[in-house]
């Protein structure tokens, strides 16, 4: 095995190269778009230093808001936000045993209910609504999610108001009711001392939270060390109203399947807040179990810079929303179906005789009242892919649309009302992994088996360590299972194994260290 290491540094990345797997069950995955290169490449002895492209991994956006405190305010369906003096009860009243916490005194309004309980996770959420198992209470995501994309998905699926919404905090939960108002204070830490953490030490989170029973929000930031959390509210909004935008026309092209020829997308407002694509086909669309479905892409373009483009070609999409075909994968071989992805985009894919949606919402760069040039393309799968019909780049005026995405270090009363409200704070943005295998191998060639990435800035991971992928199956003997999906990672037979993405080496290093004393 070749062995090397290679190393992020700022915007460069460490690569080690080791003799060893993390193994996993062997499951056939859905075919992935083939990864590119994010930076240049050298070496130094053994090690491999990338230096990434300039916003190759976006922007980082870091917490606040501490000696701040925000106040919500109900109006007109939805939530006026401002910056107020910082303030704080010093009084914090009973700690909690459990996450749920009952009002005596009066109900609390939100999200078209009153409610006389909810559940205060320790994790910075409070959840309203049927309470869920475990001691930890409030909302869940999923244990790789990003906070970044996160913060999106959380729109309509529980009632929910993030105070300083982190996974895997810890520490105490503090409730006092009075006649008009409940009082939540949390001294909480982050995950401290396990190879996973960032940290071998507690540290200071103390923030707060007032529910009054009018239905206003304050919450308070005495001291935070943490850098990264959700911080809005998320009331569930399913008035479903739809509001017409515009209509993008394609053109016939009676040489590719009916299921493929785009005649129209069709662009809506749903609720203020989230923007509908519907593509209309010259045929019906394939359902989901139709083994013809996998890798066929239906793919629309959003592009804000000015000048507007006038031509595709031209254009620098700001936003990309897909519907992908997804054949059938998995032990039991799962049906094939559609799935959805981009930043902002939510739920599932809908298909119904000549039509197939997705729905989601607007990131803060798109302005209400802006306008914005949109473009669309089919393709299908091959080595490379092919794009079959394209919908001409038309200009659209984005009216009655507002992004939940808010800076709420600067938020006003005049820029609201929200029906949804929240900041997401953030690392950089998790690399491809496909992307990370495909600078290297473009680099030095194709003959590496295993890529181990480190790197001294932190990514969007609520843990320090990383899970490791490949080419599906890869050259493993005895589990029958052979490789394919080689060309995503720019390898041509070599390559068997990664990490997703690169180890923080500042925890690294406090654990050496620690081993030796």
């Amino acid at each position: 095995m070749k062995k090397s290491t290679q190393l992020f540094r700022n915007s460069a990345l460490l690569i080690a190269l080791g003799a060893f797997f993390e193994c996993h069950p062997a499951i056939a995955q859905p075919r992935q778009s083939p990864g590119k290169s994010i930076g240049s490449v050298t070496t130094l002895g053994e090690l491999i230093v990338v230096t990434l492209d300039q916003g190759a991994l976006g922007k980082a956006n870091l917490f606040d808001l501490v000696r701040h405190t925000l106040r919500f305010t109900p109006e007109a369906g939805g939530y006026r936000a401002e910056n107020l003096a910082f303030q704080w009860d010093a009084q914090y009243g009973t700690g909690l045993v459990g996450p749920q916490a009952t009002l005596h005194n009066f109900t609390f309004p939100f999200s078209g209910k009153s409610w006389d309980s909810f559940s205060v996770g320790t994790n910075g959420s409070l959840r309203f609504g049927a309470a869920q198992g475990g001691s930890s209470g409030g909302i869940s995501i999923a244990r790789f999610a990003q906070l970044q994309e996160a913060a999106r998905s959380l729109i309509n699926t529980v009632p929910a108001i993030c105070v300083f919404f982190k996974p895997r905090m810890s520490g105490t939960r503090y409730v006092k009711e009075l006649s008009d108002r409940v009082v939540i204070t949390w001294d909480i830490t982050e995950p401290t001392g396990n190879i996973q953490d960032f940290t071998w030490t507690p540290t200071v989170n103390r923030f707060q939270a007032v529910l009054r029973r009018d239905g206003s929000i304050d919450m308070s930031y005495d001291q935070i060390a943490a850098k990264d959390a959700i911080v809005g509210l998320y009331p569930i909004v399913t008035g479903g109203a739809e509001q017409a935008l515009a209509t993008l026309t394609g053109e016939e092209h009676p040489a590719v399947a009916a299921h493929l020829d785009i005649q129209k997308i069709k662009l809506t407002v749903v609720d203020g807040l989230f923007l509908k694509v519907t593509f209309e086909t010259r045929g019906p669309v394939l359902p989901e179990g139709d083994a013809g479905m996998a890798g066929v892409m239906y793919r629309i373009s959003f592009d804000s810079h000015k000048p507007l483009p006038t031509r595709a070609e031209r254009a620098h999409a700001d936003l990309v929303w897909t519907i992908r075909g997804v054949g059938a994968f998995g032990r039991g071989g799962g049906a094939s179906r559609y799935v959805v992805s981009g930043p902002g985009v939510s739920g599932s894919a809908k298909a119904s005789g000549n039509t197939i949606s997705m729905q989601g919402t607007l990131p803060s760069l798109f302005k209400a009242g802006e306008r914005i040039a949109v473009f669309a393309d089919v393709e299908t799968p091959g080595t490379p892919s092919t794009i079959v019909d394209r919908v001409p780049l038309q200009t659209v005026t984005l009216p009655g649309i507002r992004s939940p995405e808010v800076d709420l270090s600067v938020v006003k009363r005049q820029d609201g009302p929200f029906s949804v409200i929240y900041e997401s704070f953030h690392y950089l943005s998790l690399p491809n992994p496909r992307d990370l295998s495909c600078t290297v191998i473009k680099a030095l060639g194709d003959k590496f088996d295993f890529l181990a990435y480190y790197s001294d800035f932190r990514v969007d991971n609520q843990e320090a360590g990383t899970p490791s992928n490949g080419p599906s199956g890869g050259n493993v003997t005895g589990i029958g299972q052979t490789q394919r999906g080689l060309e995503a990672y720019c390898s041509a037979g070599r390559f068997q194994w990664g990490f997703v993405q690169p180890v923080y080496v500042a925890p690294t290093k406090c654990r050496r260290v620690r081993r030796k004393g």
